[in-house]
């Protein structure tokens, strides 16, 4: 061990040489590596080696690089001791002065700028990325990597990011690399300043719970004092492909790139699906693409290459023609552009949109074909509620007929495409009685209207003209529906069908006939309760064309309410009849439980809920006096 005296010694006899005029290159490189070290805070050997490394790549002696150094270095004045002297003190001070571990080497303030630079660009990357800053030893080898920088995506198999990863060295964070063949391509790209290409090749995960094999694929880049590495997960890389493909057959959607440089044309596997291509023949050329378009979209396609050339995203519908079959496709195209707007690679994604526009095609000739019968049921509507107004007036009051008080209420459906063929007759039959009746034809709209028109003046006119017998009425009524055609077999018409209740008051006797053709009894009222009238049998009009329709009698007495109902008063959705009857029978007992001056009308203003699906008409009677001394039942 040499003694603090030979130290001095030895140290003014290389100060002396270094004074001389034409120093040795080994002297020359020395003092160029002592001060580099000084001034860049690190190792002597680290120095030295840095030199000796730039030298080569440089292809030029290392004593004359070190000569540059020197001459532009000691332009600044020296800090402190002679700077070269201070320098090899500490690179020679004996080892027991050496005990401390010396500090992790930090760059100088100008590295750290570098440095910095590089993160922002790591910033602004996709993928793994990290500086590597290589560790030499006083000989000049590299031991060991120390993490300067890393992008955003770095997340390694234990978990840790890219900033937990900065200021570590490799050796304590992936002990299992030294040694290996990427620190063996590091090596060699340090050396030779080569980019290199490692794997794949297997990594064993160091988690303690499942441990697993990985194979990655590592890419190195020299940069600088360091080196750009970067790796890819190949299970990823399945997984990202696997969810790539599903996303083009989900969507019916396949994308292309071209390169507008080196004129390559990439085409998924999803594009040569929609253009019904097999991958073995290759991307279409463009004019092989435009040639399938329909001629008529031939203008959208020219408007959107306008708009590329602008420096538009394009995103277009058109047709195209595969096969003899039409596609409606969607292409949404970007390019990158060099610095002044013209563009150097397109990227485009091409979806199969047909089932859509055939959808949207068919969904709008259904709101055309919608808007048309609305405006047909409106017509419609109009003439029919004209023709009711002029078939079927409706009195405001009630009327008094001899021996009989009569008030009469319609409620048109809510709908109004639901207009139907309610109708009711109350008139003198010219022998002192009055004849009641209501009526409903099946259906709706103008057909349903023109029947009801018919069977009402066909029962007006049979009155005057044969009998006020109910039954017979229904009877004649019935034949007419048959005779006049309307229930004849025609294979687009549904036979008209009818209902209806004729009734004769005979206000001598103060006594009802009547009888029903499929149509609800009359309800009778009287102080306070009310009943449904027994029914005789009777068929719907128009069912069988010898139908006969038996009468039945009831006595009326002074104080009754006699009610006449088309259903829609008590048939509704989501009800039953009997429902729908309850609240009827309620007015009518509360109507007649105690004596009211206007019973009828009451009545009438308080059945006023229209049904949202039937018209209902309604027809309340009251008796005006006694029986007369001849008078019957």
């Amino acid at each position: 061990m040499m003694n603090p005296e030979g130290y001095r010694s030895r140290l003014a006899d290389l100060d002396a040489r270094i004074g001389k005029a034409q120093p040795p290159p080994d002297i020359v490189l020395g003092q160029a590596s002592g001060l580099l070290a000084g001034r860049a805070g690190c190792r002597l050997g680290e120095a030295h080696a840095y030199l000796v490394r730039l030298a080569a790549e440089q292809r030029r002696p290392a004593h004359e690089l070190a000569a540059e150094l020197l001459a532009a270095l000691e332009k600044e004045p020296p800090r402190g001791p002679p700077f070269v002297s201070a320098m090899l003190e500490a690179a020679l001070r004996p080892a027991q002065d050496q005990a401390a571990p010396a500090p992790a080497p930090r760059p100088s303030s100008s590295g750290e700028a570098w440095i910095q630079a590089v993160q922002q660009i790591l910033d602004g990357l996709a993928g793994r990325h990290v500086l590597l800053i290589p560790r030499y030893t006083a000989t000049g080898q590299v031991d060991d990597y120390t993490f300067a920088a890393a992008s955003p995506a770095v997340l390694d198999l234990s978990g840790r990011s890219g900033a937990q990863l900065i200021g570590h060295r490799m050796s304590e964070i992936y002990p299992a690399i030294v040694d290996g063949p990427i620190w063996d391509a590091w090596h060699q790209t340090l050396r030779d300043g080569l980019p290199r290409q490692i794997g794949p090749l297997p990594y064993l995960s160091p988690a303690e719970r499942a441990p697993a094999e990985i194979l990655l694929t590592v890419k190195v880049w020299p940069v600088g004092a360091g080196l750009l590495n970067s790796w890819i997960r190949h299970d990823e890389e399945t997984r990202l492909a696997e969810r790539i493909a599903q996303t083009e057959r989900l969507g019916n959607l396949g994308w292309g790139e071209w390169d507008l440089v080196t004129g390559q044309v990439l085409w998924s596997d999803g594009l040569y699906r929609v253009y019904e291509r097999a991958p073995s023949e290759g991307p279409l050329s463009r004019e092989e693409t435009e040639a399938l378009i329909v001629p008529d979209d031939l203008p959208v396609r020219a408007r959107a290459a306008e708009a590329f050339g602008r420096g538009e995203a394009v995103d277009v519908t058109y047709r195209i023609r595969l096969g003899g079959r039409i596609k409606h496709v969607r292409t949404v195209v970007d390019a990158v552009r060099d610095t002044e707007g013209r563009p150097v690679k397109v990227y485009g994604i091409v979806q199969d949109v047909t089932a859509g526009e055939i959808s949207r095609l068919r969904l709008t000739e259904a709101e055309r074909q919608l808007r048309a019968q609305q405006q047909s049921l409106a017509a419609e509507h109009r003439v029919v509620t004209r023709l009711q107004q002029i078939v079927l007036p409706m009195p405001q009051e009630p009327i008094d007929l001899p021996g009989l008080r009569v008030a009469v209420r319609y409620l048109p459906a809510e709908k109004a495409s639901r207009v139907g063929g309610d109708w009711y007759h109350a008139t003198p039959t010219g022998n002192g009685n009055v004849l009641l009746s209501v009526g409903d034809v099946a259906g709706h709209g103008m057909e349903a209207a023109a029947a009801m028109a018919q069977l009402r003046h066909g029962l007006a006119a049979l009155a005057v003209t044969t009998t006020d017998d109910p039954g017979r009425l229904l009877t004649a009524l019935n034949r007419l529906l048959f005779a006049d055609g309307h229930v004849a077999a025609q294979p687009n018409l549904l036979p008209v069908t009818a209902t209806a209740v004729v009734a004769r008051y005979e206000p001598g006797r103060n006594r009802l006939v009547w009888a029903r053709a499929g149509h609800p009894a009359p309800l009778l009222a009287r102080a306070g309760v009310t009943v449904e009238l027994e029914q005789p049998d009777g068929p719907l009009l128009g069912a069988f064309p010898a139908a006969e329709y038996p009468t039945t009698v009831t006595s009326l007495r002074p104080g009754d309410v006699l009610l006449l109902y088309t259903d829609g008063l008590v048939e509704q959705r989501h009800q039953s009849s009997e429902q729908g009857l309850a609240p009827v029978l309620a007015v009518l007992n509360r109507i007649t439980a105690e004596p009211a001056p206007h019973p009828v009308a009451d009545l009438v203003n308080q059945l006023d809920h229209a049904n949202p699906d039937d018209d209902t008409c309604i027809l309340a009677a009251r008796p005006l006096g006694g029986p007369s001394p001849a008078g019957g039942p």
